[in-house]
C-alpha cells in the first residue's frame, strides 16, 4: 500500500481557454495534516472538487490511497464545503441521519455514530431543532460532525473555522488533532496563514491554476529566512553599532539586526556579551507564512504578465 493518502500528477481541469487547474502535481502523506493553499480564484475549489469526484479532471491522474478515483471513493471521503449545505427546514437529528446513510452506513450505524457524537460534542438537546434555528457557529458544529460521522479516510475541510468564536475554534481543532491521531489524513484549506502554521505539517501554495510552492512548513521557513535575529539586551549599545550593524528596527532593550549569508550567529552573540551588555533572549526571526504567500503570490503574478 502506499504511504500517500493522495497522490496528484499533472492534473488538468479547463473551462474554454480556461486552466482553472494547471498540471497540478503533489502528494498528501498518510496521517497528515496537509495545507492547500492560494488566494482567490488559485484553482483551489476546482482541485477539491476533482478530489471529491463531482467533476472530473481532463487529464493526469488522481489516486486515493493507491487507487484511480472510482464511484466508491466519495464514501471514504469527508467534505466540508466553506459554503456550507445544510438543509434549513429539516431537523438537526433527522438531517444528521440523513447524510450518514448517503454515505453508505445503515441506519444503525448512522445511529450509533451521531449518538457518540453529540455526546462528545454535548449537544443531545438539539436533536430536534430545526437547523434553521441555529446560530451559525452551531451550524458550523452540525457541518462538522456531519463530515465525519462516517470515519473518512480523507477529511476535506474548507475554512472550517469560518463563524466559530475561540472556544468553539479550539473545540474544532481539538477534534480535528484526535482525528488525526486516530489515521484520518486530513486536506486543510483556509485564508489564514497563522492556522496553517500552527496545524499543518506540509502545504502546497496554488495561484492561477500551478502550484508554486510544496513542502514542509519548517523547511520552506528556514528555505526563505533572511538571517535575521531580534536580540533583547539591558545596558547601553556603543555608539557606533548602528554604524556596525545591518539594523531592522531598534527600540529600547531590543534591537533587530540582519547579518550576512554565512555568518555565524555566536559572533553576533559574542559582540554583545564582550562590551559588557546582558542579553536576555537571543533568537532567529524566520519568516511567517503569510509572509512567504504574499511574496510567492506576487512573484508569480509579476512572472505571469
Amino acid at each position: 500500500m502506499s504511504d500517500q493518502i493522495l497522490q496528484l500528477d499533472k492534473v488538468l481541469k479547463t473551462y474554454g481557454n480556461y486552466a482553472a487547474v494547471n498540471h497540478v502535481s503533489f502528494d498528501v502523506p498518510k496521517g497528515s495534516i496537509f495545507g492547500l493553499l492560494g488566494p482567490n480564484g488559485a484553482g483551489k475549489t476546482s482541485l477539491i472538487r476533482i478530489i471529491t469526484t463531482i467533476t472530473r479532471a481532463d487529464s493526469g491522474s488522481v489516486l486515493l490511497d493507491g487507487e484511480p478515483l472510482n464511484s466508491r471513493h466519495p464514501e471514504v471521503i469527508g467534505y466540508m464545503p466553506e459554503e456550507r449545505g445544510l438543509y434549513k427546514k429539516m431537523k438537526v437529528g433527522e438531517h444528521l441521519l440523513y447524510l450518514a446513510q448517503l454515505k453508505g452506513l445503515s441506519k444503525q450505524q448512522a445511529q450509533q455514530a451521531l449518538n457518540f457524537w453529540m455526546e462528545r460534542f454535548d449537544i443531545r438537546d438539539w436533536w430536534n431543532k430545526k437547523v434553521e434555528e441555529l446560530s451559525k457557529g452551531m451550524q458550523q458544529k452540525i457541518q462538522f460532525i456531519a463530515t465525519v460521522l462516517h470515519k473518512p479516510k480523507l477529511l476535506i475541510l474548507d475554512e472550517p473555522f469560518s463563524g466559530l468564536d475561540p472556544i468553539n475554534t479550539n473545540l474544532i481543532k481539538d477534534e480535528i488533532y484526535q482525528l488525526q491521531k486516530q489515521g484520518v489524513s486530513i486536506l486543510f484549506s483556509t485564508h489564514r496563514m497563522e492556522q496553517v502554521e500552527e496545524i499543518c505539517e506540509r502545504i502546497v501554495l496554488i495561484n492561477k491554476g500551478s502550484v508554486i510552492l510544496e513542502g514542509n512548513v519548517q523547511q520552506i521557513k528556514n528555505r526563505f529566512k533572511e538571517h535575521r535575529f531580534q536580540i533583547d539586551y539591558e545596558g547601553e549599545l556603543p555608539a557606533d553599532f548602528e554604524a556596525q550593524m545591518a539594523v531592522v528596527s531598534h527600540k529600547p532593550g531590543s534591537v533587530m539586526v540582519q547579518v550576512a549569508e554565512g555568518s555565524r550567529p555566536n559572533d553576533l552573540l559574542q559582540y554583545f556579551i564582550q562590551r559588557g551588555l546582558q542579553v536576555r533572549a537571543f533568537q532567529e526571526l524566520l519568516p511567517s507564512l503569510n509572509e512567504i504567500f504574499i511574496r510567492q503570490v506576487g512573484i508569480s503574478n509579476e512572472a505571469a504578465k
